[in-house]
């Protein structure tokens, strides 16, 4: 592994979700599903070609191009060049990109049937800051975890 590599900050998220993975599936890879899980913090707009679709319709390797992150649902404040790089419908993606303040944004969703008969949900993810300010690190690693048990809480709440 590279020293570049080496500077990946990760964090993972685990829930359990009172649904089946059937259910939980079909609301984490649409559209509706992600942003209702990001507000009221953000929201993402896909490219025009590609609005209306799961993910499980995108091209796996091919690029989706500059998805558009809104603060609020409203204001640009980022972009996400999107690749699916793993697809197994029904039960998880990987996404690999990068974004205007992160030179690596690694994102994997796995779903599984847990034992008390719900689902499963784990978030893998890596990234690293397009800029290198060591200061910044610990706030942004603070932030992705914030985001990501926010997201697990709204998903939770969803099937609730």
């Amino acid at each position: 592994m590279s020293a570049r590599q080496a500077e990946l900050s990760t964090h993972t998220q685990r829930s359990v979700i009172g649904a089946p993975i059937e259910h939980v599936w079909a609301r984490v890879a649409s559209m509706e599903g992600i942003n209702d899980e990001l507000m009221p913090y953000m929201r993402m707009v896909l490219p025009r070609r590609h609005r209306g679709k799961t993910i499980a319709d995108i091209e796996v390797g091919v690029p989706i191009g500059k998805v558009m992150i809104l603060y609020g649902g409203m204001l640009p404040v980022d972009y996400d060049d999107l690749t699916i790089v793993d697809l197994s419908p029904g039960t998880g993606f990987r996404e690999e990109s990068s974004m205007a303040s992160m030179s690596v944004w690694h994102h994997e969703r796995r779903l599984s049937t847990a034992a008390s008969g719900g689902t499963d949900v784990v978030d893998t993810l890596q990234f690293r800051p397009r800029l290198p300010l060591r200061p910044v690190t610990p706030v942004l690693v603070w932030f992705i975890g914030h985001l990501f048990r926010h997201r697990h809480r709204r998903l939770a709440a969803y099937f609730g």
